[in-house]
């Protein structure tokens, strides 16, 4: 039976094409744009085509959406369509197919406002209990498109487990200061510590939910790079993020010393990954503490499948400040 990934020309979409291709899976893509890893060419919006790619489908893995990054260039129609229309349609179709596991693939994003606690607050400790308060057309329709999940999985007993994942692309940061200030590969590594993942742990955070779909019936997961942190951390986190990391992990400072690196004054949030490890039997390998370790070898700390698929953007342009406009 076969594997369908939408998405498939994209970051996660092609990631999971390849992992399922090397698995020995059968596997067909769904993509607007032609690519190796790409089987059929069209529109999750456009239901007709979406039921033509169904013959023979057990398992449908859905990361086909439109980004944080294509607020600013997209309409709040645009995402509607993709984001809340191409999931019900997938969702309907699935149904009508008999599927056995459908993972959808959502984003840290959905917390929104819940990911800044007010001023002189501790650090957020963002679990799946933590309710979500979306800020802006792209939380809302994931946000929604999972609950459309969870009901086709009450009404109709399709297996559905949706991931948050959390940062993953290889693009520049967004926000304009934090850009100046850190090398990018700084950025990156202190990410690691509370918002951000490997591809290649991401890959196999849907792998495992595609396979215990059926048995767990419909629940929401954080994939994110386990953290070194506790909730014993939360206050002094917001107030002196380097302290609290020397304490944790004291090898880190002559890596960052070696390379004029930094360590960020405040972290305001940190997503747990305790659940999906537990649930998913998910073993994620790329943290913090294994960023640490290659660079005292003066290695690259990204997974190989992370190297092999590189940048993409999300723009066929480039814009004159930062990767995309913000809204």
């Amino acid at each position: 039976m076969t594997v369908l990934v939408t998405g498939s020309a994209g970051h996660l979409g092609e990631a999971l094409v390849r992992a399922f291709r090397l698995a020995g899976r059968e596997v067909a893509g769904i993509d607007i744009l032609e690519s190796p890893f790409t089987s059929h060419t069209g529109s999750i919006v456009d239901r007709d085509f979406v039921a033509r790619c169904m013959a023979g489908v057990e398992t449908i893995l859905h990361s086909a959406t439109l980004h944080k990054p294509h607020v600013g260039t997209h309409s709040r129609q645009d995402f509607i369509d993709t984001n809340i229309t191409g999931t019900l349609n997938l969702l309907e179709e699935a149904v009508a197919a008999d599927v056995k596991s459908f993972v959808f693939t959502s984003t840290t994003s959905v917390f929104g406002d819940a990911l800044i606690p007010p001023p002189h607050s501790p650090t957020a400790w963002i679990t799946e209990d933590v309710a979500p308060i979306p800020k802006n057309i792209y939380g809302v329709t994931k946000a929604s498109a999972e609950d459309f999940c969870q009901l086709f999985h009450r009404n109709h007993g399709l297996s559905c487990v949706v991931l948050r994942t959390s940062r993953f692309f290889p693009e520049e940061d967004d926000n304009e200061a934090t850009r100046h200030a850190y090398a990018d590969a700084n950025i990156k590594a202190n990410e690691f510590l509370f918002r951000r993942v490997d591809i290649e742990d991401v890959v196999n955070a849907h792998m495992r939910a595609a396979q215990k779909a059926p048995s767990i019936g419909f629940a929401r997961y954080i994939i994110s790079a386990t953290t070194p942190f506790s909730p014993d951390d939360l206050r002094e986190l917001r107030t002196d993020a380097p302290q609290v990391l020397q304490r944790r992990i004291p090898r880190y400072r002559a890596e960052y010393e070696r390379r004029s690196w930094r360590m960020f004054p405040s972290i305001d949030r940190v997503y747990v990954n305790d659940r999906a490890r537990n649930d998913l039997g998910w073993q994620p390998k790329y943290d913090f503490h294994h960023t640490i370790s290659c660079l005292a070898e003066d290695n690259d700390p990204r997974s190989p499948l992370a190297c092999v698929i590189g940048s993409k953007g999300y723009h066929a342009r480039e814009f004159d400040k930062g990767p995309y406009p913000l809204a």
